[in-house]
């Protein structure tokens, strides 16, 4: 019965070819869209998740507001671990992660410095699953000069041979770290990736009673099935019990009272699998992703894969008109509405797995250009087939059985009577049931297209807002050159050489940049003798050099200046600094203290007030910064006033290999550690658009077909029309006028579902654009273009033909 059935179905995609094309391209399009948009959704929602107590771990973060200025960080206070496993028998577990930057190691004449390294505590491997492969690791770290490499470092460095008792050598440092254990290499979906772990024991940080420095990231491990928020709901008492006499003495107040100034602090807790999603979290341990694009990734392979089985609906039930008679014939001769039924899904699930067929080498053929866009390493390898092929065959079913039982149902209720006397014909185009639901059909395909092409342009323009907005700083032409510390007290002597390359106009040193990372320094300060007003903001070491550097404004005051030996205690504030402080227009020669210094109480003068610039993202708004004359940090910033890069460049190599430094020469621009910031955003501007324009593509194969199909139906009608004097415009535009329409109403119900989407979107900015009407009238006008250039074509095709032919057609 089946093979019958399949041969039926074949016969009838050879039959309708250019439906069946029309169908299988669409479904292919829709099916490979889907899959790859699984791949990176399913990628990103696994992070963390190979660690084997995942769903117990949760990350300790602070959070907070000082004088209305919030702050998260992900990391905490030294003490903040050991304390919460001693107060807290719900804490099974808790362990310490502080990152060691990417040391110089020494090996075989060689230098590397493309390593990260990380200090953590004994017990680490035994909170994640870190497998070794060599070592023990629950007593690895035991040994203070004991560290652990990656599986990769551990063959970079020692090949084949066995790591574990070999020496690695650190720059800097007097000792040799002994490697004590090899770990499989961290999965590419951890919130953290480390090259070496080094020990904790000997550290006078790790060991630090203050609850007033940070930098410790703290992981806690909670019995199975246990609410992470009742544990969250008891640090309020830690809290005041730990900080409450650290704050007392630092700012001369009880902690009530500090609480009463409107000073929130306090520690939370997030799940080790929300990390990588649900992050925004300053000094975090990576690049995270994004919750609201994992949404609207989802959101868009579903909506691909509903158009292109609108589209199978749509074709299949318009060109019913051609099955009808042998329906009828069918229904005389005794077959059941089930057989029937069974006859349109097989060709339904038939066409279905030729699109499928295509789709997957779609797939694998763009999966290369889909992991540039999306920034992921995804791959479909011989592990992961047998599954992917059991997935694809019941994905296949479903879509079939879904696309196919609408048009299966419609088509097996005919009548046979009605229908062999020719009456389902004239039904089908006079607006009947089936009518409107194809209306609805293609309201909702370009209703969708319209919110995709609107949600395209609002991040392109947000982007382009982000790039042409002032900054408060000049990032064109601004070259960074990291890790100049190499050069010991030849720094100054380089930069020298620098200023004395005329391609060069300023050089400033220091590591606090306003773009990509950068040195932090959390400052707290308070006005005059005001210490109840306590302000937490941010402090750069900076030269004298660095403001010009930067080509930043300077609207109070001077810069520092050599010719001031009392600049030493001086400062430089931000204008929302100033404003906090409540000295706009008058902050010069006021004093700002801080006491978190060891407890010493610092007096700082205003002698500068520079203009806001935005040295985080436009995610945030501008908070209070202070500059103070610090000592050169080993980043120079060099002011370049050339087009010829790659020449300056090469004389900067030759300049830096001049002094024989330990490391290589290496440089990055200021624009483009700027533009890195907002990766994210432009991946999923990139994508968005190249999916708008796959959708909007797919929903105009279905209105071509949908067009052929009203063609044919009034080929008569054009050819009565053409005799009693139409013109070829006159019907090009009855044709058309109906599918315009549709578009119209599509438009009028997708711009407030656009505006309401991606104002959501736009809400995450502290900085934005305004969603215009030209956005909506842009998209509508692109979608009717389109549409009608879809629509004219067999419409002119139709006008143009021979009115004798027309009216011979049966």
């Amino acid at each position: 019965m089946f093979q019958n059935y399949f041969k039926i179905a074949w016969r009838n995609l050879l039959r309708n070819r250019a439906f069946s094309a029309i169908n299988i391209v669409g479904l292919a399009i829709g099916l490979s869209s889907c899959m790859l948009i699984s791949l990176y959704v399913i990628d990103e929602l696994s992070y963390d998740r190979f660690n084997e107590k995942a769903d117990q771990i949760v990350r300790v973060v602070f959070k907070g507001s000082m004088m209305g200025g919030k702050f998260n960080e992900a990391h905490v206070m030294p003490p903040t671990a050991a304390a919460l496993k001693a107060d807290y028998p719900e804490v099974l577990e808790s362990t310490r992660l502080r990152q060691g930057g990417s040391p110089v190691i020494s090996m075989h004449d060689k230098l590397y410095t493309d390593n990260r390294l990380a200090y953590v505590d004994n017990n680490f491997f035994q909170v994640f699953t870190l497998p070794f492969l060599s070592g023990n690791s629950k007593a690895a770290l035991s040994d203070p000069n004991a560290i652990v490499i990656s599986e990769s470092l551990a063959r970079k460095f020692f090949g084949n041979a066995d790591a574990v008792g070999k020496l690695l050598t650190f720059k800097g440092s007097s000792d040799k770290a002994r490697v004590a254990g090899v770990f499989k290499d961290i999965p590419r979906n951890s919130h953290f990736r480390f090259d070496i772990f080094a020990s904790l024991v000997n550290s006078a940080d790790a060991k630090s009673t203050s609850w007033m420095q940070s930098e410790f990231y703290t992981y806690l491990v909670l019995p199975k099935d246990y609410d992470y928020k009742k544990l969250e709901a008891k640090l309020p008492a830690t809290v005041e019990k730990y900080m409450g006499l650290q704050v007392q003495v630092a700012f001369g107040m009880s902690f009530n009272e500090f609480r009463k100034k409107g000073n929130l602090i306090g520690l939370y807790l997030q799940p080790l699998t929300d990390i990588h999603l649900k992050s925004d979290f300053q000094y975090d341990l990576g690049d995270n992703g994004d919750v609201r694009y994992v949404y609207i990734f989802g959101a868009v392979a579903t909506i691909m894969l509903l158009i292109a089985c609108i589209n199978f609906m749509n074709l299949s039930t318009a060109s019913s008109s051609k099955r009808a008679k042998e329906i009828g014939v069918r229904k005389v001769m005794g077959s059941a509405k089930r057989e029937l039924v069974l006859q349109f899904l097989t060709e339904s699930v038939l066409i279905t797995f030729l699109a499928m067929t295509i789709a997957i080498l779609i797939g694998v053929a763009t999966l290369p250009l889909f992991n540039t866009l999306a920034d992921k390493e995804l791959a479909i390898n011989m592990e992961t087939i047998p599954a992917v092929v059991a997935y694809f065959i019941l994905f296949g079913l479903f879509v079939g059985f879904f696309a196919g039982s609408y048009p299966a149902f419609f088509l097996s209720s005919f009548k046979p009577i009605s229908v062999l006397k020719g009456n389902i014909a004239g039904s089908l185009s006079t607006g009947s049931k089936g009518f409107s639901m194809r209306s609805g059909l293609v309201v909702f395909q370009f209703g969708i297209s319209i919110v995709l092409i609107i949600g395209t342009l609002v991040v392109y323009n947000q982007l382009r807002f982000i790039q042409n907005k002032k900054l408060g700083y000049d990032k064109e032409q601004v070259l960074v050159l990291p890790e100049t510390w190499a050069l010991g007290k030849n720094q100054e002597a380089f930069k020298n050489e620098l200023l004395s390359d005329s391609r060069i106009a300023k050089v400033s040193l220091s590591g606090y940049l306003p773009a990509g990372p950068s040195y932090n320094n959390n400052f707290s300060i308070y006005p005059e003798s005001r210490s109840t007003e306590l302000v937490k903001s941010l402090r750069y070491d900076i030269d004298y050099d660095y403001i010009p550097t930067l080509g930043m404004k300077l609207v109070e005051g001077r810069n520092f200046s050599r010719e001031f030996g009392t600049d030493s205690s001086a400062i430089i504030i931000n204008q929302t600094a100033a404003r906090t402080m409540g000295w706009k227009g008058n902050a010069v020669n006021h004093t700002i203290h801080n006491t978190l210094n060891g407890g010493k109480n610092l007096t700082y003068v205003v002698i500068g007030v520079v203009e806001d610039f935005h040295f985080r993202s436009f995610h945030e708004p501008i908070a209070p910064l202070v500059m103070i004359l610090g000592k050169g940090s080993g980043t120079m910033i060099a002011k370049v006033k050339t087009d010829d890069i790659p020449s300056l460049v090469s004389s900067l190599e030759k300049k830096w290999n001049a002094f024989k430094p330990d490391l290589p020469f290496t440089y990055s621009f200021l624009d483009d550690r700027f533009n890195e910031t907002y990766k994210a955003e432009q991946k999923t501007g990139k994508i968005l658009g190249i999916f708008a324009g796959l959708t909007i593509f797919v929903a105009c194969l279905g209105l071509f077909g949908l067009a052929t199909f009203t063609a044919e139906q009034r080929t008569k009608e054009i050819g009565v029309r053409k005799v009693l004097g139409a013109s070829v415009p006159g019907i090009v535009v009855l044709l058309s006028r109906d599918f315009m329409k549709l578009i119209c109403i599509a438009m009028l119900i997708a711009a407030p579902v656009a505006w309401w989407v991606m104002n959501k979107w736009l809400q995450g900015f502290a900085y934005k654009i305004e969603i215009t009407w030209w956005m909506f009238g842009l998209a509508g006008i692109l979608s009717l273009a389109v549409a009608l250039l879809t629509v004219s074509f067999q419409s002119v095709k139709a006008a143009l033909m021979n009115p004798v032919k027309s009216l011979r057609a049966e």
